[in-house]
C-alpha cells in the first residue's frame, strides 16, 4: 500500500538562520483555502444566518430541577435565543455603550452566556470573557486592562466579583446577574456608585428602544481572551471576526473530507470554559449548522449524569476528563470477574489488531461493538461519534484505548488561543496517527524553525523545530502590548514556542516547549518537558513536575503518586499506613526511583536526565493552589515558590 500523506509543500526550505524548513499545508488545501462563506463576514452572520434558516430547531438548552431533582433539558429555539438576544443588545445600549465598548461576561457556560456573548456580537462590542478560574486579582487585572464598562455574572460569582471594587470602578458601571441580586448585593454596590441588575430587570431596560447595529468588518475584533500565562499578568488576545469565520470555514471543509459533516442533529455538551477559544469555537461551529447545545449543570462528578440524559453526539474533552473516564473503565473491568475480563481482553486486542491493519473502527469488529463495547458506548449516552481532545497532550495508551472500546472517532487537536483554537487535528481511522495532533487544518500554513541551541533541526532528515503558523486564523496581537506581540508575530509568522516533529504521514507530534529549557552546572540543557513527558508514561505515577538549575548537576522531582499503585505495591511488600503515611516512607520513594530509573533506562536517557531524588505529595497539582493554568498546564514559577523548602532539602540530602 502506498503510504499516505496528509500535506504538500507550498514552499522550500530557507538556509537563514536559523534555518527553516518548508512550508506546508493540508492536503484537503492543496488548490487553496477554503473559499469564505457567503455573506459570513463576523460572528453575528454565523448566529443571524442561522436563525433566519432553522428558527425553530434547538439551540440552547439546560436541564430543569423539578422537585429538587435535575429533569430533562428544556430547550430554547434558534428564534426564541434571538429575540432574547435583541432585548439584551437594546438594554446594553441603552446604558451608554457604543460600538467597540467592552463587555465582561464571568461565570459557568449557560444559556445567559451565549446570549450576552451574541448581543456583544449584534453591536461590534468586545466581549471580554473574566477568567472562572483566575481568582480575584486576575479578573480585577482583566476589567482594568480591558477596561471593561459592564459585566455579565452568573449569580454565585456577584460575590467574587464585588471584592474588585472599589479599584475596577475606574471602569466598570453595571453588573447584570444571570440569575437573582439579594438586598444586600445592591446595597454593597450602591456604596461605589455602580448599578446592578437582574437579569429580568436588565432585559427590561431596552424596551420601547430600538438601536441600529452598526455594520461590521472582517478585521473587527470580537472578542479579546485573556490567556492564563504561565508567567505573568495574563496577556489579552485580541481575535477577530475574520479569524473566526476562516477558522468555521476550515472545519467545515475538514469534517467534509473525511465524511463526518456536522448536520443540524448534532448535539454538543457544553462544559468546558467558554472563556477558552476552544470551546468558543467549537459552539459558533455548531450555531453555523444549527445544530444543539446543552449546558452541564457546573459539577464534574455530576457530569457523566448529564452525558447520559442530554445523549451528545460531540464530546470534547482536556486529557484529564479522558484519564477519568479512562481510570473508571478500567476499574469496572478489574471488578467484573475472569471471565468478563477475558473476554473483553479478546476483544479489545482483536479489534485493535483489525484497526491497525486499516479497517474504519465501525467495521473492525462489529460482534465485539455490539456485544462488549456498546456498554461503554452507552455509559457515553449512546450517540457520540466523535471525541476532540485538546488543550494539552493526551497519553497514547488512553488515546488507543479510547479509539477501541468509545466505538467513535477519537480524535487529538493543537492549537493556542493565538492561532483561534483548532490548528491541527488528527484524522478518523488513521492508527499511525495515534500519539500525534495530526496534519494542519485546511487554512493555515505551516513550518518548523530550527532551534540549534536544544539540538532541533528542521532541515534533518527527521525535521524538528519550533512550530509556526500562517494564515488568516492568527488573533490580531496582545492588547495594549505591542512589544510582546512583536516578539511572537514576525512576517505573518507566529512562533508558538511548542517544538513539533514532522512524521512521515504529514501528521505533527509536539515534543517539547522551547521556553523551558535550562542548563544544569556541568553546562548541559535539560528540556524539562519532554523528560516529564518520558517518566510520565511510569504507571505508578499521575502528574510529575521536574526542576533543576544551573547550580546543581542533577535533577529532582516532585511527584504525585497513583494512590492505586502505591497501595498495592505496599501491601504486597508488608508495608502498613494511609497513604500521606506510604507518601512519606523512604522505601515507596525507593520504590518509585526504580521505576523511574527502569524508564530512563529503556528510553536511553543520557546520566544527566535521571532523576536522583524525589518527593511524593498525596495531594495533586491543582489551579487552587496557583499550581496550574486552567488548561491545566504547570506553573513552573508558582511550583517552585510553593515546593522551595522540599526541593532545598532534597538538594541537601542527595548530596
Amino acid at each position: 500500500m502506498p503510504r499516505k500523506n496528509f500535506i504538500v509543500e507550498v514552499e522550500p526550505a530557507k538556509e537563514a538562520r536559523p534555518p527553516m524548513g518548508p512550508v506546508y499545508r493540508s492536503v484537503f488545501a492543496k488548490d487553496g483555502f477554503p473559499e469564505p462563506i457567503p455573506g459570513l463576514d463576523c460572528c453575528w452572520d454565523i448566529f443571524r444566518l442561522s436563525v433566519d434558516k432553522y428558527p425553530n430547531n434547538r439551540m440552547l438548552g439546560r436541564r430543569e430541577i423539578v422537585d429538587g431533582k435535575p429533569d430533562k433539558y428544556v430547550w430554547m429555539t434558534y428564534q426564541e435565543v434571538y429575540d432574547l438576544v435583541v432585548k439584551v443588545g437594546n438594554s446594553i445600549r441603552s446604558c451608554g455603550i457604543e460600538e467597540e465598548g467592552r463587555c465582561g461576561i464571568y461565570g459557568a457556560n449557560c444559556p445567559e452566556w451565549i446570549m450576552s456573548m451574541e448581543a456583544c456580537n449584534a453591536h461590534g462590542l468586545y466581549c471580554v470573557p473574566l477568567y472562572d478560574t483566575l481568582g480575584a486579582g486576575a479578573i480585577e487585572f482583566i476589567i482594568c486592562h480591558a477596561e471593561v464598562t459592564l459585566a455579565f455574572v452568573e449569580e454565585k460569582k456577584i460575590p467574587e466579583l464585588v471584592k474588585t471594587l472599589p479599584n475596577a470602578t475606574k471602569y466598570l458601571r453595571t453588573i447584570v446577574s444571570f440569575g437573582k441580586v439579594t438586598f444586600q448585593q445592591r446595597e454593597e454596590v450602591k456604596k461605589f456608585g455602580i448599578a446592578i441588575y437582574s437579569w429580568n430587570e436588565f432585559l427590561l431596560l431596552g424596551d420601547n428602544k430600538q438601536f441600529d447595529l452598526p455594520v461590521k468588518k472582517k478585521s473587527d475584533i470580537c472578542t479579546i481572551m485573556y490567556t492564563s500565562g504561565t508567567t505573568g499578568d495574563p496577556k489579552g488576545v485580541m481575535i477577530s471576526n475574520n479569524s473566526i469565520v476562516t477558522l468555521v470555514a476550515g472545519v467545515k471543509r475538514l469534517l467534509r473530507s473525511v465524511e463526518e459533516s456536522l448536520t443540524v442533529n448534532d448535539v454538543y455538551l457544553s462544559y468546558l470554559p467558554l472563556a477558552h477559544i476552544f470551546d468558543r469555537v467549537i459552539e459558533e461551529c455548531f450555531i453555523n449548522h444549527g445544530a444543539s447545545i446543552g449546558f452541564w449543570r457546573g459539577d464534574v462528578k455530576l457530569l457523566v449524569e448529564d452525558i447520559g440524559e442530554l445523549k451528545p453526539t460531540v464530546l470534547c474533552a482536556v486529557p484529564r476528563v479522558l484519564d477519568r473516564i479512562y481510570s473508571g473503565l478500567q476499574q469496572k473491568i478489574a471488578a467484573g470477574g475472569f471471565i468478563k475480563q477475558t473476554l473483553f481482553n479478546f476483544a479489545y486486542s482483536y479489534k485493535l489488531r483489525n484497526m491497525r491493519k486499516g479497517l474504519k473502527h465501525s467495521k473492525a469488529a462489529p460482534l465485539c461493538d455490539k456485544v462488549v463495547f456498546s456498554k461503554v458506548k452507552q455509559g457515553l449516552g449512546g450517540n457520540v461519534r466523535l471525541i476532540l481532545s485538546g488543550a494539552a497532550p493526551l497519553a497514547s495508551h488512553v488515546e488507543e484505548y479510547l479509539r477501541v472500546v468509545s466505538c467513535s472517532y477519537v480524535l487529538q487537536g493543537y492549537g493556542l488561543t493565538e492561532t483561534c483554537a483548532g490548528t491541527f487535528v488528527s484524522i478518523p481511522d488513521e492508527m499511525d496517527m495515534l500519539g500525534t495532533v495530526g496534519p494542519p487544518v485546511p487554512n493555515v500554513d505551516v513550518r518548523l524553525e530550527s532551534v540549534p541551541e536544544m539540538n532541533y533541526n528542521a532541515l534533518s532528515s527527521t525535521p524538528r523545530g519550533e512550530v509556526c503558523i500562517r494564515g488568516d486564523t492568527l488573533f490580531s496581537g496582545y492588547f495594549k502590548r505591542e512589544d510582546l506581540t512583536n516578539e511572537v508575530l514576525t512576517d505573518g509568522w507566529f512562533h508558538t514556542g511548542d517544538i513539533g516533529e514532522w512524521q512521515p504521514n504529514g501528521s505533527l507530534k509536539i515534543i517539547d516547549r522551547k521556553k523551558n529549557i535550562f542548563k544544569l552546572s556541568q553546562g548541559e540543557y535539560v528540556a524539562v518537558e519532554n523528560l516529564e513527558n518520558i517518566y510520565g508514561l511510569v504507571p505508578d505515577i499521575e502528574s510529575i513536575w521536574i526542576y533543576g538549575n544551573s547550580f546543581e548537576s542533577f535533577l529532582v522531582a516532585v511527584i504525585n503518586p497513583s494512590k492505586q499503585a502505591v497501595e498495592r505495591w505496599a501491601e504486597q511488600n508488608g508495608i502498613s499506613g494511609d497513604f500521606n503515611a506510604l507518601c512519606r516512607n523512604p522505601k515507596v520513594k525507593e520504590h518509585i526511583l526504580g521505576e523511574l530509573s527502569k524508564t530512563a533506562k529503556e528510553k536511553k536517557l543520557k546520566g544527566f536526565e535521571l532523576i536522583k531524588a524525589v518527593h511524593l505529595d498525596p495531594e495533586p497539582f491543582d489551579m487552587e493552589r496557583d499550581l496550574l493554568t486552567p488548561t491545566f498546564k504547570k506553573k513552573r514559577p508558582q511550583l517552585l515558590k510553593y515546593y522551595q523548602n522540599v526541593i532545598d532539602s532534597m538538594y541537601k540530602n542527595a548530596k
